[in-house]
Order: C-alpha cells, then sequence, then structure tokens
C-alpha cells in the first residue's frame, strides 16, 4: 500500500475506533473528577488490566452492597497519572513504572502475569519470526512478508499509542534501543489493534495473549509459541507482569478490593478466565 492509502486506512481505523474510546469516555463521565469515599472508590489504566478489574468490580459489589467501584481503561500511562494526581485510588498498569515515575511514591502490587503475543491475519502462511526480525519489522527494516518466507505482499505495522504500557513493555522487551517506525498505524486499545489486524492480509501488530482469538494468529516467537504455560515456563520471550498501584499504603475500600482481586475467586476466576496467569503462580526457576 502506498503512502496516500496508508493514510486513508489509517484515517478510516482510527475513525472506527474513536466512538468506541468515546463510548468508554461517555459512560464513565465524570470518573477522573471521582474523589474516592468510604463506598466508593476508581480504578483507572490499562486497557489490558481492564477485564480483570471489570469482573471483580462487579463481583465485588454483588457481595458488597452499597459499595462502588467504577473502572475504566484509558491505558497505562494515564491510569499511573490519575493515581498519582489523587483522581483515581487505584491505577492499572501493564508495564513497569518509569524512572522518572519511582520517586511518586507508588506501592506496586502485582495482580497476574503476561505474555505479549506478535499477531496476523489468519490468511498470512508466516508461523514464527525471530526476535531480531521482529524488532526489524517494527523499525521498518523489514517492509514485505516475502523477506520472511511469506507473500510478496507489504507489511502493514499497527502500534499502539504512547500511553500504552503494551507498547512500553513490548519497545523494552524486543526494540531494545531501536526506534519505532514513525509510519505505522497507531491505535488506542487492545481491541482495535486485533480487529485491524484480523481484517488487514498484510498486517502484523501485538496484543496480551489473554486477548488473543481466532479472528487473529498469534506467531511463535524465536520458536516457542504464546501459550500460558511457556509464559509461565519463562520459554516465552514477551511476559511481563500486571499492575495495580496505589499511592502509599492501601486502606478501607481500596484495600478490600485489591484483597479480592488477589483471592481465589477473581485469581482462579476473570484471571484465568481472561488468558492470564495467576500472580502467585510458580514459574520456572523459581
Amino acid at each position: 500500500m502506498h503512502a496516500i492509502g496508508r493514510a486513508v486506512l489509517s484515517r478510516a481505523v482510527i475513525a472506527s475506533t474513536i466512538s468506541v474510546v468515546l463510548g468508554s469516555v461517555l459512560l464513565l463521565g465524570g470518573c477522573s473528577n471521582t474523589s474516592g469515599t468510604a463506598n466508593s472508590i476508581v480504578v483507572s489504566g490499562s486497557t489490558t488490566v481492564l477485564p480483570i478489574a471489570e469482573q471483580a468490580a462487579e463481583q465485588f459489589m454483588t457481595a458488597h452492597e452499597g459499595k462502588s467501584v467504577l473502572v475504566s481503561g484509558m491505558g497505562s500511562s494515564s491510569g499511573i497519572e490519575a493515581v498519582s494526581m489523587g483522581t483515581a485510588q487505584i491505577g492499572t498498569s501493564s508495564r513497569e513504572l518509569a524512572d522518572d515515575e519511582l520517586k511518586i511514591g507508588l506501592t506496586d502490587i502485582p495482580i497476574a502475569h503476561d505474555g505479549i503475543a506478535a499477531i496476523v491475519s489468519p490468511s498470512n502462511p508466516v508461523k514464527n519470526l525471530s526476535s531480531e526480525q521482529l524488532r526489524d519489522i517494527f523499525a521498518g527494516n523489514i517492509t514485505n512478508w516475502k523477506e520472511l518466507g511469506g507473500p510478496d505482499l507489504e507489511i502493514e505495522r499497527i502500534n499502539r499509542d504512547e500511553a500504552s504500557g503494551t507498547r512500553e513493555a513490548f519497545s523494552k522487551i524486543i526494540m531494545g534501543t531501536a526506534s519505532f517506525n514513525t509510519n505505522s498505524v497507531v491505535l488506542p486499545g487492545t481491541g482495535q489493534v486485533r480487529e485491524v489486524v484480523g481484517r488487514t492480509k498484510g498486517a502484523i501488530g501485538y496484543i496480551s495473549v489473554g486477548f488473543v482469538t481466532d479472528d487473529v494468529k498469534a506467531l511463535s516467537v524465536d520458536g516457542v509459541a504464546p501459550t500460558v504455560e511457556n509464559v509461565t515456563s519463562k520459554k516465552y520471550p514477551i511476559a511481563r507482569e500486571l499492575h495495580f498501584f496505589v499511592k502509599g499504603t492501601p486502606t478501607g475500600l481500596t484495600k478490600e478490593y485489591i484483597d479480592y482481586v488477589l483471592s481465589d475467586a477473581v485469581q482462579n476466576g476473570p484471571v484465568v478466565e481472561a488468558g492470564f496467569i495467576p500472580a502467585a503462580a510458580k514459574t520456572g526457576g523459581e
């Protein structure tokens, strides 16, 4: 696809996803300015963590009548900023704190383990890439699938925006000192990446292993499939932790909700059902 075609695709994709994002914002209108109370807290941040936080909140509120847990997913960086500014009691994140965030005084509470899968269209015959090939694709050094044993087809890179913890983790693990090519489609959410990759023959993106469906094909990396077993055993190279961040020591309703998320009811329920690995799971070498 030439440059103009790519721009058209980018605008069309972004336009189709803006309504989804706006819908989330409208549903949670006012939440970003809501202070926690004895009976209400705000949980904001990672779209990857969103399914766990949402389902846990629904179950928690059912079991605790009169208590309210409001959950939104606007990206890991937004969540960390919200909890540091006091507009949320819990910031959810799929990345570690950056160096300049370490001094904020946040407490890290790991809630699950996760892998990041490189995904392509199910029609793409390529099944495996090396870490170096992945880096070269997203750096723009490899631009056609025929260079990777696939068809003569231009590679369409689908990247995440800079607020994404998934992008941050992928950059740290795969890109290293290399920079993302700026001539890529950039999307704000995991679901949007999966949708676009699934319906674009030459596309490649990356999402949490827990979000992989039959709409896309997850590639092996360095010969290792992105399965829960391989992430748990540390054989799969692109792995990370999912986090709750709170300011200081959690108390009151914030602590009650965190304790519930770390309980067997959530760890062996929504966490596993979403394809993630419980926080307390034993891993290879530990």
